[in-house]
């Protein structure tokens, strides 16, 4: 079990990550990947990623076992976290101190690659040779998943956030999921090692992973700056047809995507609506808003969540786009 302990100054500094996170996307991912439990969730990603993945599966592999220890340096906590070109700036500037250190508690592994030897020594192109692997695996296994991994995350932090508003940060703590256990001032959490993370006024970042699995995770040093990385729920549809897989024309989702109820509830979660707000405002019944939502889900113009009894709907990239058009100025 992990237990984090909170003071007064960490409660009011708890917050939701704007987005998904590359690194921390990558390594779950990287380590779901090695798995075999999940396969109702990840099953279809599993068998469209495997047979696309060039040597940086197995490079990385070494470092990202599907269980125990993996390296904090791989997900780090600072600079800029727009891109994934700017979180491996950061990586490729760790510190050698910092390298000598993570890697250290990885040697007792048997996977553990040789050249992982010049990497903990601050070898120039063992760290390239590390931020090479890390961006092909990232543009082979999750960049043609990108919109439906931020579509999901983005549904999950609207839910936390509502509910911040609703019932506040312990709220907000006791509610993340079966896994966890809010015991004010700790928050215990499902873990396969004992750890305590103790705050000290620094505060929390909660990150929701699409591809962490199953478990909660966390840095392993205590020193570096607080962040708890969790599961998010996933529609058990989520993967749907691969990248580039398309229907054929005319016979597609978009095709009875007509009707103003339907271009309302779109409007509706582009900021996010739970099935009970979305029926309040468009004066239907819960049923109904809940096939127009299938639809609107199935065109990949929303993606739903479900937690605590409510299912919460908000407009993808692509709803979003649908709507910005909807809105341009027809050309003369």
């Amino acid at each position: 079990m992990l237990r984090v302990y909170f003071t007064s100054e960490d409660l009011a500094r708890v917050r939701v990550a704007p987005g998904p996170d590359h690194l921390w996307e990558i390594a779950n991912s990287v380590q779901t990947l090695q798995r075999r439990d999940g396969e109702r969730v990840f099953g279809t990603w599993r068998h469209w990623a495997r047979p696309r993945l060039s040597g940086s599966r197995a490079l990385l592999a070494g470092l990202l076992p599907p269980r125990g220890y993996s390296p904090d340096f791989l997900t780090p906590t600072s600079g800029d976290r727009t891109s994934l070109q700017a979180t491996l700036d950061v990586l490729m500037s760790t510190p050698r101190p910092r390298l000598r250190t993570d890697l250290s508690q990885l040697a007792a592994s048997p996977r553990l690659p040789g050249w992982v030897h010049s990497l903990a020594a601050g070898d120039t192109d063992a760290l390239r040779r590390l931020g090479a692997a890390l961006h092909t695996y990232q543009l082979e296994a999750i960049a043609p998943y990108w919109p439906r991994v931020h579509a999901h995350v983005d549904a999950d932090r609207a839910v936390r956030l509502y509910t911040l508003l609703d019932r506040g940060t312990e709220g907000l703590l006791a509610g993340l999921g079966p896994q966890f256990r809010w015991r004010p001032p700790v928050l215990e959490v499902a873990y396969p090692v004992d750890q305590e993370l103790h705050l000290r006024g620094r505060g929390l970042v909660l990150q929701p992973s699409f591809f962490c699995w199953p478990a909660p995770t966390t840095l392993a040093d205590d020193a570096l700056p607080p962040v708890l990385v969790y599961p998010i729920h996933h529609a058990a549809d989520w993967a749907g047809a691969a990248p580039g897989e398309h229907p054929p024309h005319g016979t597609g989702p978009l095709g009875p995507l007509l009707g103003h109820t339907r271009a309302g509830l779109l409007r509706a979660a582009l900021t996010g609506c739970s099935t009970v707000e979305a029926a309040r405002l468009l004066r239907v019944t819960h049923p109904a808003v809940s096939q127009h939502a299938n639809v609107l889900r199935a065109a990949g113009l929303i993606t739903t969540v479900r937690t605590g009894g409510r299912s919460f709907h908000l407009a993808t990239t692509e709803g979003r786009a649908l709507l910005a058009a909807e809105g341009r100025p027809e050309s003369p």
